[in-house]
């Protein structure tokens, strides 16, 4: 098993193609938004013809008003990761979310959710859910991202489920007793790292996505995104722009300045992690491959 992971605009989506093609590997997705149908140009889910150049597992799982926690990402996942390995199927992993790939290799386990009280957590507005999260947490912002509303969300659910807050469970971290995929199938693991060239990439990304009609995916895309779906980076700040509460020019800004955060997190995600062989960047996207082959090769994957 192996993994190509990097930050957002890192150009991991390509390189991965070319690398599945040349080893016959099935692409496994670990991305947290193109589980969702329709959310296509804004993701930069692989296109049609590339899904029949190489078998791709983990997009389109569910409509955009559904909400898929990471457990149900886990859960679907490893499903398929066992029945590629019985069918003895290589698989590259790929994708952006930190935490949706450590959910599909190491001994994670996930509170529970519950509809009715995540039904409750959303009919509050986004102050009023900080609010009830710092009042039983004050600490909580050290470990819930308090401006992303489906971090604390989430974290105002566990609580009231479990009663434990952000803090403690941050002390007392669980894992599961399960046989879990890094422990039985060697992981080589490589992370492109674009380095100062990210922002610009960032930028050039979003305006060719504009170009390719993401603002009219968004549109068609609106009465049907639910909590989770409306967070993901250029959605979030297009939906003021198709509703006419915000300029263009604003929601690209704020669009390009959010992906950009994100792309940093992933960034440093990636780089604390020390089963990661770092790639440094290349242009080209042959030159990539080729360098991802060779580190990939070293470890003998696929022998």
């Amino acid at each position: 098993m192996a993994a190509l992971l990097g930050p957002t605009a890192s150009g991991k989506s390509e390189t991965a193609l070319l690398v599945a093609e040349r080893a016959g590997a099935a692409i496994v997705s670990a991305d947290s938004m193109q589980v969702y149908r329709g959310m296509d140009i804004g993701t930069a889910k692989p296109t049609l013809e590339e899904r029949f150049r190489v078998p791709h597992h983990l997009v389109d799982l569910v409509d955009p008003q559904e909400p898929f926690t990471v457990a149900d990402y886990q859960a679907a996942g490893r499903k398929v990761l066992d029945r590629l390995e019985a069918d003895g199927v290589p698989v590259l992993i790929v994708g952006g979310s930190g935490l949706h790939f450590r959910s599909l290799i190491d001994p994670l386990e996930f509170a529970a959710a519950d509809p009715g009280v995540r039904a409750g957590v959303e009919a509050l507005d986004d102050g009023e859910a900080v609010g009830a999260l710092l009042a039983a947490d004050p600490g909580a912002g050290a470990h819930v991202d308090l401006a992303n509303p489906r971090r604390v969300a989430r974290a105002l659910e566990v609580f009231r489920l479990t009663g434990a807050t952000p803090s403690e469970r941050a002390r007392h971290p669980r894992a599961a007793a399960v046989r879990h995929y890094r422990s039985r199938v060697p992981l080589v693991a490589v992370y492109i790292d674009p380095g100062e060239a990210m922002p610009a990439r960032v930028e050039q990304r979003f305006d060719a996505m504009m170009t390719a009609g993401f603002l009219e995916e968004v549109a068609g895309l609106r009465p049907r995104l639910g909590l989770t779906a409306r967070q993901a980076a250029g959605y979030r700040q297009l939906l003021p722009v198709v509703t006419g509460e915000r300029t263009m020019d604003e929601g690209r800004r704020r669009a390009i300045d959010a992906t950009r955060a994100l792309a940093g997190r992933q960034r440093t995600f990636f780089g604390r992690d020390p089963r990661l062989m770092r790639l440094g960047w290349d242009d080209d996207p042959e030159r990539r491959a080729h360098l991802v082959w060779e580190r990939l090769a070293e470890a003998r994957w696929t022998s």
